[in-house]
């Protein structure tokens, strides 16, 4: 079985800066890309940064120079930093993995429980 944890949410004023960070447990043999997706209330989820396992980076316009994903492949962690946050970034945020697993010819992707950011003053 295969766990994606999310910590690091919370309340923040316009301006400020949040960490999220995210754990892979489980049963995979290697983790080709993980990311941040958010979603704010009545509207579909959106990407927000992935990174792959050879370091390649992709980011949403609106929070380019922002935001900055890093990734830990030993440890199998993701973490998202949040600078100059801004109302318009409050949502749920999730982290997303595309995995192999033993016995799988393909990806699996994954999704954690979500951790909610508000920025607000």
């Amino acid at each position: 079985q295969v766990q994606l944890v999310e910590s690091g949410g919370g309340l923040v004023q316009p301006g400020g800066s949040l960490r999220l960070s995210c754990a892979a447990s489980g049963n995979f043999l290697s983790i080709f890309a993980m990311g941040w997706y958010r979603q704010a209330p009545g509207k579909q989820r959106e990407l927000v940064a992935t990174t792959t396992r050879g370091g390649s980076t992709n980011y949403a316009e609106s929070v380019k120079g922002r935001f900055t994903i890093s990734r830990d492949n030993a440890k199998n962690t993701v973490s998202l930093q949040m600078n100059s946050l801004k109302p318009e970034d409050t949502a749920v945020y999730y982290c997303n993995a595309a995995m192999i697993l033993p016995g799988s010819t393909g990806f699996n992707v994954y999704w954690g429980q979500g951790t909610q950011v508000t920025v607000s003053s």
